[in-house]
């Protein structure tokens, strides 16, 4: 489905990706992992294409998407969970979903998808005409996903989904990611808890200031001294 070949890509004079190669199939769950700074979320920037890489491809569904602009991105099939969340807080949960599928034009195949936010999420069904930027953490953790899911992506790329929320909300995140994976989305995972991403995914990468270090199946990483030191606490 997504075919990244030796993509490097540059902030002014500071390259954050060196040469960065990884393929994510139809029906995966892909985590990637690495510390602070090491490029993950640069990675993500780029295939949803808020940044453009200075060399290397990127092939989805077999054709080029480097270089291309966001909506374009978006309307081929894939979505964008940023970190941070990144809601419209002056906007109710029900207008920021609505805009999840601004690019749509089947109104009947939107509001389907918007009642199965609802079903996902029941804390959004709750909060629907309440002002986004009056949630919760996790509260805008699930509206930010659910407006990616309003753009019917057949890649969803999660960057940071746990990130600040307690251990019972992380839980109930993850267990989200797989039940829409379950339903045929494909998601490409960036997740500093990687115990739970390698958890839910079928293979990772391990980031290291900008290059891949380490790939293999998630249960394989899990059972790597260099991954076990690193990342799961010498466990």
């Amino acid at each position: 489905m997504l075919k990244v070949n030796d993509i490097n890509v540059f902030y002014g004079n500071i390259q954050a990706l060196k040469g960065v190669s990884l393929e994510v199939n139809e029906g995966e769950i892909v985590t990637l992992i690495g510390a602070n700074g090491a490029g993950k979320s640069t990675l993500l920037k780029t295939l949803s294409g808020l940044l453009k890489p200075k060399q290397g491809t990127i092939e989805y569904l077999g054709s080029s998407i480097a270089g291309k602009q966001a909506q374009s991105i978006v309307k081929a099939g894939i979505s964008h969970v940023p970190e941070g969340r990144r809601v419209f807080a002056n906007m109710t949960v029900e207008e920021n979903l609505e805009l999840g599928a601004y690019l749509r034009k089947d109104k009947d195949g939107i509001a389907k998808d918007l009642q199965r936010v609802f079903e996902l999420f029941p804390r959004l069904l709750e909060r629907r005409k309440q002002q986004s930027g009056t949630l919760s953490g996790g509260e805008q953790q699930m509206l930010a996903m659910g407006r990616a899911i309003m753009a019917k992506p057949k890649l969803l790329l999660l960057d940071e989904p746990s990130m600040g929320l307690a251990p019972l909300m992380v839980k109930t995140i993850f267990s989200i990611v797989k039940e829409i994976n379950k339903e045929g989305t494909t998601i490409l995972l960036v997740e500093q808890n990687a115990h739970m991403a390698l958890s839910v995914a079928d293979r990772a990468y391990v980031i290291e200031t900008g290059r891949v270090v380490l790939s293999g199946t998630a249960k394989e990483l899990k059972e790597t001294e260099q991954v076990k030191a690193a990342y799961l606490g010498g466990l």
